[in-house]
C-alpha cells in the first residue's frame, strides 16, 4: 500500500528526515511514534508532497509519489488530517470537507459526504456553520471528516489527539475503531501511546528523523 524507503528531507537549513523507512499494508493501522520534533509531521508532509525529497523513495500502490504534484494525492484516495487542522475559516464545515473532493474525477461528493455524516453524525448538525465559529475540538472533527471524505484508500492523521479534551479523544478513538477491519489503511502520528494504542497493528518509532532502531 504505502512504502517509504530511506527518506531524507531538509527544511530550510535543518535536516528533518534522515533515512526514515516504513510501510503500511492494506487495511493496516500503523502508529508513527516519537517525541515533539522527531520528524512525524515532516513525514506526513513529505508523503503529501508539501516537502521535497532529497533522497529516498515513496510509493503508494506501486506508484511513485515523489513524481506527482501535491494535489494528485487526494485523487489517489489519500486523506490528510494535518496537526493544525488546516481549515479555511470563512468556509462552512461542509465546504471545507468538499475541497479535496473537487480534485477527484471519480468520487461522488454527495456519496462521500453521506459516508462522513454516517461516521461522524455530529458534523451533519454543524454542516452550515463557518469553521471560524467552531471550537478547537470541533475543528479537529471537521479535519477528520475532510480526510475521510477523500481518503478511500489511506488516511494520514497527524497528532489527532494532541490538545483535545478527554471526551473528544474518546470520540476519535471510537471513530478509528469503526474503521478498523475495513480496507482503509491508516497512518497515525502520536507523541505517546495513551490513545488508540490497542487499535494499532504496527508501530514505527521515529527519533531525530530516522527509525529509532538505527541509533
Amino acid at each position: 500500500m504505502l512504502e517509504l524507503h530511506n527518506l531524507h528531507v531538509q527544511l530550510a537549513s535543518a535536516q528533518v528526515l534522515r533515512g526514515l523507512s516504513l510501510s503500511v499494508l492494506p487495511g493496516q493501522m500503523v502508529g508513527l511514534l516519537g517525541r515533539n520534533g522527531a520528524g512525524k509531521t515532516s513525514t506526513m508532509r513529505s508523503i503529501m508532497g508539501h516537502l521535497a525529497l532529497q533522497q529516498g523513495r515513496m510509493h503508494f500502490e506501486g506508484q511513485d509519489l515523489s513524481a506527482m504534484p501535491p494535489q494528485a494525492r487526494a485523487a489517489l484516495g489519500i486523506g490528510y488530517m494535518p496537526e493544525d487542522r488546516g481549515l479555511v475559516p470563512e468556509l462552512t464545515v461542509e465546504e471545507n470537507m468538499l475541497i479535496p473532493l473537487w480534485v477527484s474525477k471519480t468520487l461522488s461528493p454527495d456519496a462521500r459526504l453521506a459516508f462522513v455524516y454516517e461516521v461522524l453524525p455530529e458534523l451533519k448538525d454543524m454542516s452550515h456553520r463557518r469553521a471560524l465559529l467552531l471550537s478547537g475540538g470541533q475543528q479537529k472533527l471537521v479535519a477528520l471528516g475532510r480526510a475521510l471524505a477523500v481518503g478511500t484508500r489511506l488516511l494520514l492523521l497527524d497528532e489527532p489527539f494532541e490538545g483535545v479534551a478527554p471526551a473528544l479523544s474518546m470520540r476519535l478513538s471510537e471513530v478509528l475503531a469503526q474503521l478498523k477491519g475495513s480496507d482503509l489503511s491508516v497512518l497515525i502520528s502520536q507523541s505517546d501511546l495513551n490513545h488508540a494504542s490497542g487499535l494499532l497493528d504496527a508501530k514505527v518509532v521515529i527519533e531525530r528523523g530516522a527509525n529509532a532502531a538505527t541509533h
